[in-house]
């Protein structure tokens, strides 16, 4: 490949830049399309899916946010699901003689 880039301009330089990158995208994703395919085939040879074999099926699975359990009573903005470490407010309000369920939702 005999590109002269001395003689070229600095717009012509850019444009020449801005085309590669171009090129080096669509070459990737050529790429990328290239290998899954052959991946498909191999697995297939073995009587697997791609997906079987990566562990795709399980971790697509999202978890679940877990429901407040406990509100604040001053501020009804404050939850706490009943995991984790406790939230000041819940310290506080043991403390202050509260029972844990007058806290329940």
């Amino acid at each position: 490949m005999g590109i002269n880039l001395e003689n070229m301009s600095r717009k012509d330089l850019l444009a020449l830049r801005n085309d590669i990158e171009k090129a080096l995208i669509r070459a990737e994703k050529r790429e990328r399309q290239e290998a899954l395919r052959a991946a498909e085939k191999a697995a297939a040879e073995f009587g697997f899916s791609l997906s079987e074999l990566s562990g795709e099926t399980s971790r697509s699975v999202k978890p679940t946010k877990t429901k407040a359990k406990y509100r604040n009573p001053e501020n009804p903005d404050q939850t706490w699901t009943g995991r984790g470490r406790k939230p000041q407010w819940v310290h506080d309000a043991l403390t202050a003689g509260v029972d844990i369920s007058d806290l329940e939702i």
